[in-house]
């Protein structure tokens, strides 16, 4: 009887809730942390870039007009399935970062946590930051946050998992729909984390995570009229092109996000800061008695 040849995974992008190869139809080899090949992923193009955006933007409007507390039950949902699916993201955390196996479970732990915790936050995060403000008149003064739009986000480059959910969950709880550029070297628990997304309550469109190389795909990104914000800390410590991407999103006045350090620990406890800065602050004027 003939030997049984395994079935091997096909890493694909993921664009609108779907899994589209590379436009390009190019890929490139994703090898592990002691340099010996795992995997082909997708090397994303510039045509898969704007596909990406144009995907946030169908899904901007009905994501950002669910209340923030479906929008917690969605994130929680996500964490669920990543708890169910430890073994993969285990495994992969192993791979791409050469942890142990304790290192690989505490690290997928702190990224469960902090999607929880964000979570936990999504109907709260208005009260604290929105306010009835008080005016010399017959009027009610109401400030609100309300999502900024597209948010292009850079995912960390060592941090795969851990880092990579600590830019995504803090734009999309908020009500914004975002475009991911993974870790170049280490994009394997990214698209664990994106199958994860296709298979809880994340409506297609609200993340898109493209694998590659982002001083390729960034700079179109950061260009694009289309995109509302961009999220830099997960490139803090290349700074030429951190001030590139920068200079090429005032074309249309974005919100950039960058790190107030060269390299940020993500394992630190997150703050509401990271929700705020992609959040637009929106006050309405309303005649008393009316």
């Amino acid at each position: 009887m003939a030997a049984r040849i395994d079935v091997r995974k096909t890493y694909k992008l993921y664009i609108g809730g779907a899994f589209p190869r590379s436009e390009s139809g190019y890929s490139y080899i994703v090898n592990d942390a002691k340099g010996r090949f795992v995997a082909n992923a997708a090397l994303a193009s510039r045509k898969d870039a704007r596909d990406a955006v144009v995907a946030a933007r169908k899904a901007f409007g009905s994501w950002s007009g669910r209340t923030a507390y479906n929008r917690a039950q969605v994130l929680y949902r996500v964490a669920e399935i990543m708890e169910d699916r430890r073994p993969q993201f285990v495994q992969a955390l192993q791979q791409s970062e050469g942890l142990t196996t304790a290192r690989a479970n505490a690290a997928l732990d702190a990224a469960i946590d902090r999607l929880v915790w964000y979570a936990g936050w999504a109907d709260k995060l208005t009260q604290v930051v929105g306010n009835a403000n008080p005016v010399a008149g017959p009027f009610f003064n109401l400030s609100t946050p309300e999502p900024t739009g597209v948010v292009a986000v850079l995912a960390p480059q060592e941090s795969s998992l851990l880092g990579l959910v600590s830019v995504v969950a803090p734009a999309i709880v908020t009500g914004n729909t975002v475009v991911v550029v993974s870790s170049f070297d280490r994009p394997l628990p990214a698209v664990t984390f994106a199958e994860v997304l296709a298979t809880s309550d994340v409506p297609g469109g609200v993340v898109n995570l493209l694998t590659g190389s982002a001083a390729t795909i960034a700079p179109w990104l950061a260009a694009h009229m289309d995109v509302n914000a961009i999220d830099l800390v997960g490139v803090a410590g290349e700074q030429e092109l951190a001030t590139e991407l920068e200079v090429a999103a005032a074309d249309n006045l974005k919100r950039v996000r960058r790190a107030p350090v060269a390299e940020p620990d993500w394992t630190a406890s997150p703050s509401l800061d990271t929700m705020t800065d992609f959040v637009e602050i929106k006050t309405v004027w309303h005649p008393m008695g009316v």
